[in-house]
């Protein structure tokens, strides 16, 4: 039985592949596989009996072994294969097809193998999205090219990148291109940008781009050029900015806001980090905007840009679903330009909200007296514009629940137009402490509407229980909350003095 299995294994004591006559008795019982075992023990005790075979010649059937050290272990080697593969979650069909595209799989050791299967698998590649990976690209088993990028992302990302995201890195098609991955995602670690958000830049990126048509000299450059204007934090909060080229795209259109500021970077590193986005206009575009509103608002070139470093959002609004209309609402209300850059400067948001929550508000106000075409109605627009729509109108509700009327609600929102836009919650809290534990009388809003735009824990109740211990509890609300903080202690000790 040794005998004949020699038909199935050679040794390296061979050069070149050498043709051997070995007699087969009539009666064998080969092995399914014709394997054995591939112990040294087995090897040693072997090698003998081959040796003599050599020099032993009779006529018999004829069989060629190869110079390898290898093929004594080849059908464990392809069984274990097909059952890492199973482990996965391929059948043998599929096992097949993958081995036909990359042959070198047959000669990698399972042991590295494995371990490239439990590097992915760390990276939480399981399942479907495993067994997708590697039939897309089998030579991810056994490349080289890989064994650094994956090392990468385990032990230097720590495993921080979504799931999908290393699927796309690792099934790119020209490999060699990963070489500078690496690389790209250092240098911008370097500049700053955390570990933890490295995932959120890279998802948000084309990778492609980043990959095939982005060198780490011409990353470089652009984190350098955005430098004096708030750098890596403004690619933090929009990566995509890594895609654009700077030469055509950012340059020109950094170097516009720039020149509308007066050439003030800290402005215009304020309006690029406000709105980053602001980046992905074209100059046209810009441009366009702000002649607009130079033309149809009657603005300087100057004016513009403070309403743009306050709202940047105003280069994206619409010119003729919105910035037009609004501006016509102003000029009825009787804003000349002048007016018009106060009011906007201080509530830009008029500019861009939509339609529908403008109409909502604006019904709100004239429900509750505002005079169409009037600068009270547009002073109070501005002030709800921090407001939804719906808290607004429970605000409203509010106050009617405590007794006080549409007119009063007027009265105060015309003397103090931010009552209208605190949050409801905060709202009944202090109204309820105002009521309950003061003891005071709704009315005294009238008077001191800017009462509800203090702080309750820091400021009404610290003042009122200070009040009490100087038995001051009468002060007015005005002269309880206005006073500095010096003149309030000191009021209250000479109160407390001449009580004793």
């Amino acid at each position: 039985m040794v005998i004949l299995s020699l038909v199935s294994c050679s040794f390296s004591v061979f050069s070149p592949p050498i043709s051997l006559r070995l007699h087969l008795p009539p009666v064998t019982s080969l092995c399914s596989h014709g394997t054995f075992p591939a112990s040294s023990t087995f090897r040693s005790q072997l090698q003998p009996l081959l040796i003599s075979c050599l020099n032993h010649r009779e006529p018999a059937l004829t069989f060629r072994c190869s110079c390898l050290s290898s093929p004594i272990e080849s059908g464990s080697q392809i069984e274990s294969l097909f059952s890492l593969f199973r482990d996965i979650g391929f059948i043998e069909e599929e096992t097949e097809m993958i081995l036909a595209k990359n042959p070198d799989i047959k000669s990698t050791s399972l042991d590295k193998i494995g371990a490239r299967v439990a590097s992915l698998q760390s990276l939480k590649i399981n399942g479907f999205p495993l067994q997708g990976l590697i039939a897309k690209c089998p030579n991810l088993l056994t490349s080289e090219e890989f064994d650094l990028v994956i090392s990468f992302l385990v032990d230097e990302l720590e495993g921080r990148l979504d799931p999908e995201l290393v699927e796309r890195l690792l099934s790119v098609v020209d490999t060699s291109i990963l070489l500078s991955f690496n690389q790209k995602v250092r240098l911008l670690l370097l500049h700053g940008i955390p570990k933890e958000k490295i995932s959120h830049v890279l998802n948000k990126v084309y990778l492609n781009k980043l990959l095939y048509q982005k060198s780490v000299e011409d990353i470089e450059r652009l984190i350098s050029f955005l430098e004096p204007f708030g750098g890596i934090g403004i690619i933090a909060r929009r990566p995509v900015i890594l895609n654009s080229d700077l030469d055509s795209q950012l340059i020109p259109r950094v170097d516009f806001i720039r020149n509308l500021s007066g050439e003030d970077d800290f402005a215009t590193g304020t309006v690029l980090r406000r709105l980053p986005a602001i980046l992905s206009y074209s100059v046209e575009h810009m441009n366009g905007q702000v002649e607009f509103l130079k033309s149809f608002a009657g603005l300087t070139s100057e004016q513009v840009f403070k309403i743009v470093h306050v709202f940047p959002n105003v280069i994206s609004t619409s010119k003729e679903r919105k910035l037009r209309p609004r501006i016509e609402f102003l000029k009825e209300c009787g804003f000349d330009s002048p007016g018009m850059f106060k009011f906007l400067s201080k509530a830009p948001l008029i500019l861009a909200l939509s339609e529908n929550n403008l109409s909502h508000k604006l019904g709100f106000l004239v429900k509750i007296g505002y005079k169409h075409r009037t600068k009270e109605l547009a002073f109070a627009m501005g002030a709800v514009t921090r407001t939804s729509s719906d808290n607004m109108q429970r605000v409203i509700g509010l106050y009617l629940s405590y007794g006080l009327s549409f007119e009063d609600i007027l009265a105060m929102s015309t003397k103090h137009p931010q009552v209208l836009q605190y949050n409801y919650t905060s709202l009944e809290e202090k109204l309820e402490y105002l009521i309950e534990y003061m003891g005071r009388e709704v009315e005294e809003l009238l008077a001191f509407p800017a009462f509800l735009g203090y702080k309750l824990d820091s400021r009404i109740k610290h003042r009122y229980e200070e009040k009490l211990k100087s038995r001051g509890e009468n002060m007015s609300l005005n002269k309880l909350l206005t006073v500095s903080a010096e003149r309030f202690s000191k009021a209250a000790d000479n109160i407390e003095m001449i009580c004793l």
